[in-house]
């Protein structure tokens, strides 16, 4: 599995989804395929590769993880069919390789509780029955969130489903703006993508990583413009990036993605245009690159 020393830290991505396959025009939302495409690889149906990886970061005696990916023993056909289901989930597997088992995950980081996130908050039992995943973890998010979570609106109601969150309701505490999970590991609200969304800010030292979750979908996404079709909330996720990116590229701040199919962490030059270091994922995606992307970053 692949892992970051990040000092004190380390950061190991598990096996959410390995193959997925998303509509480009999910992800890229407004920004014109035309355009698109020449950052990012696409197949002849449209479709964009993506993972999805829950990060477990390893600190002080303690695991905490970031999302938990999409659940797949809890799907149907159709469901699989439409969210681009190519692999099984195998979230418990991953932790299982390095001798862990949900029960020894102590906090989760819930960026957002859309189901690609957080269907793998909950299992079915042999009976039928839905249980916490992670039975002894404590589950941050905003409170914002949880809120909109257990009242959807007409768009959210697809995503923030019954059986990803009543049963680990109990385990569930939130917080309003930024939370001290631990020294140097914060969780701030964000909002865009959902209204409750937040990114994760990792401070080592004097090195900062940031993960903004489904603000920066993938690398291509830098851009403050360039939001998803997937974004609740697309001017608040704009003027999100306004915010952050501008600071993270000035200080040479490092970022981790959960869906970015071909890196892991990036870091970019001072002005964003060009990347400075890249950890690459381990497994090659569905749709890889062509010469088509002929706008694709610029290694320094």
């Amino acid at each position: 599995m692949l892992q970051y020393k990040f000092h004190e830290m380390t950061l190991t991505w598990l096996e959410g989804m390995r193959y997925k396959l998303q509509d480009g025009g999910t992800l890229f939302g407004p920004v014109p395929k035309a355009v698109w495409q020449r950052f990012f690889p696409v197949n002849e149906a449209n479709q964009i590769p993506e993972v999805l990886a829950p990060i477990l970061i390893q600190y002080q005696g303690k695991n905490y993880l970031i999302d938990a990916g999409l659940g797949t023993d809890k799907l149907s056909e159709k469901q699989r069919r439409n969210l681009g289901v190519h692999s099984e989930s195998r979230l418990v597997e991953s932790l299982a390789e390095l001798e862990l088992t949900p029960e020894d995950i102590d906090v989760l980081l819930m960026t957002h509780m859309h189901n690609d996130h957080a269907g793998g908050l909950t299992r079915k039992t042999e009976t039928g029955e839905l249980v916490s995943t992670f039975p002894n973890a404590t589950i941050y998010m905003t409170g914002i969130e949880w809120q909109e979570v257990r009242e959807p609106n007409d768009r959210t109601k697809g995503t923030y489903l019954k059986e990803n969150w009543e049963a680990i309701q109990d385990q569930v505490v939130t917080f309003e703006w930024k939370l001290q999970v631990a020294p140097g590991l914060t969780m701030i609200h964000a909002g865009g993508h959902s209204r409750g969304m937040a990114i994760v800010k990792l401070d080592q030292a004097d090195d900062t990583m940031l993960h903004m979750s489904d603000l920066m979908l993938t690398h291509a996404h830098k851009n403050p413009l360039w939001v998803g079709a997937v974004d609740d909330y697309p001017m608040e996720s704009v003027a999100a990036k306004q915010e952050w990116l501008p600071q993270a590229f000035a200080k040479q701040w490092k970022f981790f993605f959960y869906h970015d199919p071909f890196y892991a962490v990036l870091q970019y030059d001072e002005t964003g245009s060009e990347i400075v270091y890249h950890l690459d994922r381990e497994i090659e995606p569905l749709t890889t690159w062509s010469d088509t992307q002929d706008k694709r970053l610029p290694f320094a």
